[in-house]
């Protein structure tokens, strides 16, 4: 064997260490499993819970029902007990397991009696066992006893044996999951004689329960049933060992069943049987239902029984899906094929004498075509009880009445006007009209209409066309064949006319559906407000549905109402716990599932690629969704959630990109301060300290410009904290420039005069037009903007003087500073005014804090006016920074001074 191979087989399975890394983080669930009530379940588990306490474990007891046997209630002195809650139910003040005590004591171990029983009152959960779930889940370990005539998949076989329903039933999922199954047996014989010593019921009960129940037969049977399931789940326990140990055996081929399900009531013994052999054989099953693509869907009726039949499937731990398709037996086997099914399990109903001559039922045709897959079939045993006449009054359509009386009418107006023609002229083809009589009835009421109509048509032709006219009788033979070929004629135009009535009914309906999907994805995707998605969504399930909606988000850790409709509704505690429930847990809660079901509202996840995003709820009240409405749904929600997720990912990218650019903000205020105080600091702290160690050896000159030197560099800071606390003051947006009217000219040369004091060594050219207007404005801003694009100027603009220009444009006074240096390139014209932008550099390494444009933009716009860099291509050289101010007109300025 090569290593790689060798390797690969030593490797474990991935899929059982998952589910071993799975398991650890839950507690352990263990199941007392019995074959009938009395066979010392509880009795067991309390033995064990001594033995445990004894050995100082913390153990507690949940809930255990005694039935007032002695010997078993002597078992809980000395154990923690937990009370019981508290519950008013029809009258009565029962007492019910405590799962929220339960959940805050948090013990090691929990034992809670009677799996299946039902919940009463006010309960989270309808049943225990999902209380059981929900402690496993939150880490606690418990122990639980259950009967074997409660598991989903054996009740119809319990049933049987003993002729008794059972009522209270547990998925097959929740012992399938359990990590340990211990059977507790006793002999059938034993049993019955306790029973009859009184150790199993009290007096009354026992004797009823000897009678009905509790027979050598039946408790055999269920025992066989009980001996069977714990060899199963011994067999699966050990393949998982195998598989998480890398041990090869015999579980690499494994069987997958397929089950073929329809709405119908043997569906749902399907299920049961396909559930059992799958137990069996410890194979994977799939169970689907196929739906003719061109044909109207099944009543309301059937598609809710198909729903439940796909519930108790899911329950029992099956995989399903729905297919689209006209050939059933193609999509069957395609579907097989696909999932490398081994076997194909189907129901089969005994067909009468003539249908089974013209017609070869589902289950014939796939076993015909079926090379190498094995196929199941299961009887209705209860077919033959079934009256015909019943069973003809329960398949007749909705709607046949009205059917009926459209085809009279139909045939009878034909008829009129037919005998009208013949009082004019005798036609040959006059069965025409009643053949347009079916096609009509076809069209507008169906296939019965068709029938009922070629039915009336050829008696009404016979009667009044057909010699002898006004009996029923024919008197010509080949009139008599006309008739029949007639009659095959229009009930087969009738049966075309109203398959394509119905087609064209289902492209409606389905084509409406597609548009109002359609239009919905549509408004979605101009949508990026995560608030506008959600009243969009509301509005659409509203009118999709015709129910109450509201969608939830989470919030600081919980879930809070976002948007509903109508907006006034509201959502009381228990439908805020169900919609938080949904929310953590990442399933169904609420009206119509197994938690919290006495809300109103039903609340569903929202499920996106990243997890789930919200809750939607929809007011249910017991009024469950037809098959179309939950499709829309599911089509609604699945793009509802896409949006709320991408209106999330557009926030946080938004949010992100706002801090990084603070980090570049603070990265570049960082680096300025670092550069442009660190120098002029250096440069005063030597000074400072050559005056000190020296003093009055120091020449005179020499001290003169230390002082100097400190003088600049005092400026220089000066002005640097100052454009900060200007930067910071229009980032804040307080920047209230004054509204006085300024003349322009005096407040250039003030700037121009300023620069010179600061920057002596550099040449400044002033040119400033004559009678320039004056503007409203604030002429310490404006001084300020000019000096600083002076300064610009001085640090970049080379040894060539510094020219500024001032004119009038129209209505407008246009600044201008102009160099002749470098200039700037094309790509950096839009980013000079930009914070921190220093020609490309925004590192820190060139002069100057890279505040200055930046401010001189913000005060300039503060009073209403323009700013831009130029950087003349026909010189290639030089930049020209100008800006636009509103300049005012001169009979205003007279009339405020006057």
């Amino acid at each position: 064997m090569p290593d790689n191979d060798r390797d690969l087989k030593s490797r474990p399975d991935p899929d059982a260490l998952l589910a071993l890394a799975e398991r650890g983080r839950r507690g352990k669930l263990t199941v007392f499993l019995g074959a009938a009530p009395g066979v010392g379940k509880t009795y067991a588990m309390l033995t064990r819970a001594r033995r445990l306490k004894e050995e100082g474990g913390d153990i507690v007891i949940g809930l255990v029902e005694t039935h007032g046997r002695g010997e078993t209630a002597a078992l809980l002195e000395g154990l923690e007990v937990l009370p019981r809650r508290e519950v008013l139910h029809n009258g009565r003040t029962l007492h019910e397991f405590d799962l929220d005590a339960a959940l805050a004591r948090r013990p090691r171990v929990i034992l809670v009696d009677e799996l299946a029983h039902t919940n009463f009152g006010e309960s989270r959960h309808p049943k225990r066992y999902q209380d059981i779930e929900e402690l496993v889940d939150a880490g606690i370990d418990v122990w639980t006893a259950l009967n074997i005539q409660h598991l989903e998949s054996l009740s119809d076989v319990v049933a049987q044996i003993a002729g008794v329903p059972v009522r209270e039933r547990v998925p097959d999922t929740v012992l399938n999951r359990a990590d340990d199954v211990l059977l507790v047996d006793l002999p059938p014989a034993e049993l019955i004689e306790r029973l009859k010593e009184g150790k199993v019921y009290l007096p009354d009960s026992a004797k009823r329960a000897a009678d009905r129940f509790f027979r050598l037969g039946n408790l055999t049977a269920l025992r066989e049933l009980a001996l069977r399931r714990t060899a199963d789940r011994v067999d699966d326990q050990m393949v998982d060992y195998l598989r998480q140990n890398a041990i090869e055996g015999p579980w690499g081929a494994a069987e997958r069943l397929l089950v073929c399900i329809g709405p119908d009531a043997l569906s749902e013994k399907v299920v049961r049987t396909a559930s059992r052999l799958a137990s069996g054989l410890n194979a994977d099953w799939l169970v689907v239902s196929v739906e003719r693509a061109d044909g109207e869907a099944e009543s309301s009726g059937a598609m809710r029984q198909l729903d439940e039949t796909f519930r108790l499937a899911e329950q029992l731990g099956a995989e399903t899906r729905r297919i689209i398709g006209n050939d059933f037996v193609e999509e069957i086997l395609k579907l097989a094929r696909r999932e490398h099914a081994t076997q194909i399990v189907i129901g089969t109903r005994r067909h009468r004498f003539p249908l089974r001559l013209f017609r070869r039922s589902l289950p014939d045709a796939l076993a015909a075509q079926a090379a190498g897959i094995a196929i199941h079939l299961v009887t209705d045993g209860s077919a033959p009880a079934v009256k015909p006449a019943a069973r003809r009054r329960s398949t007749l359509p909705e709607g046949w009445g009205r059917g009926v009386a459209i085809a009279a009418g139909t045939a009878a107006a034909a008829t009129v006007l037919g005998l009208l023609i013949e009082q004019f002229v005798v036609l040959q083809n006059i069965s025409l009209l009643f053949l347009l009589a079916v096609l009509v009835s076809a069209t507008y009421a169906g296939y019965v209409a068709a029938i009922a109509a070629a039915l009336i048509a050829v008696l009404a032709y016979n009667f009044c066309f057909i010699e002898p006219v006004g009996t029923f009788t024919v008197a010509e033979p080949h009139e008599v064949f006309a008739l029949f070929v007639f009659l095959a004629a229009a009930i087969l135009a009738g049966g075309l006319a109203s398959r394509v009535r119905e087609q064209a009914k289902t492209a409606r309906r389905r084509a409406a559906a597609t548009q109002a999907l359609y239009d919905f994805s549509r408004k979605l995707s101009g949508t990026a407000n995560a608030e506008d998605v959600l009243w969009a969504a509301v509005t659409q399930i509203q009118a999709t549905l015709r129910r109450n909606a509201a969608l939830l988000l989470p919030e600081d850790g919980d879930v809070r109402l976002m948007a509903a409709w109508p907006p006034d509704t509201e959502l009381g505690l228990t439908d805020t716990m169900a919609a938080r429930w949904a929310f953590e847990k990442k399933e169904a809660a609420g009206n119509g599932t197994g938690t919290l079901p006495n809300s109103p509202f039903q609340f569903r996840p929202l499920m996106s690629p990243h997890g789930v995003v919200g809750v939607f709820g929809f007011l249910q009240e017991d009024k469950p969704l037809e098959i179309n409405e939950e499709r829309a749904l599911a089509a609604i929600l699945d793009q509802t959630a896409i949006a709320v997720d991408r209106a999330r990912l557009s926030r946080e990218i938004l949010d992100q990109a706002a801090q990084l650019e603070g980090e570049k903000f603070l990265a570049a205020l960082l680096s300025s301060i670092s550069h442009d105080l660190r120098t002029p600091l250096a440069t005063i702290t030597g000074a400072v300290t050559s005056l000190r160690q020296l003093g009055e050896r120091m020449p005179e000159e020499s001290r003169d410009d230390l002082l100097k030197s400190i003088e600049e560099e005092s400026g220089r800071l000066t002005r640097f904290v100052a454009n900060l606390l200007d930067m910071t003051r229009i980032e804040a947006g307080t920047v209230n420039a004054k509204r006085d009217w300024v003349d322009v000219a005096d407040v250039v040369h003030s700037a121009v005069e300023r620069a010179r004091k600061y920057f002596p060594g550099r040449v400044f050219e002033t040119s400033i037009a004559p009678d320039l207007p004056l503007i409203r404005g604030d002429s310490v801003l404006l001084g300020q903007v000019i000096f600083n694009l002076l300064d610009n100027a001085n640090r970049f603009g080379g040894d060539e003087p510094v020219s500024v220009y001032g004119r009038r444009e129209e209505d407008e006074i246009v600044l201008s500073v102009t160099d002749l240096g470098k200039g700037i390139a094309a790509a950096d014209l839009d980013h000079v005014f930009d914070k921190f932008f220093r020609k490309g550099k925004p590192d820190g390494r060139s002069l100057g804090t890279g505040l200055g444009l930046s401010i001189s933009k913000g005060f300039v716009e503060a009073m209403d006016g323009r700013i831009k860099a130029e950087s003349p291509a026909m010189k290639r050289r030089g930049t020209r920074i100008s800006m636009r101010l509103p300049a005012a007109e001169t009979g205003i300025v007279e009339k405020e001074r006057g």
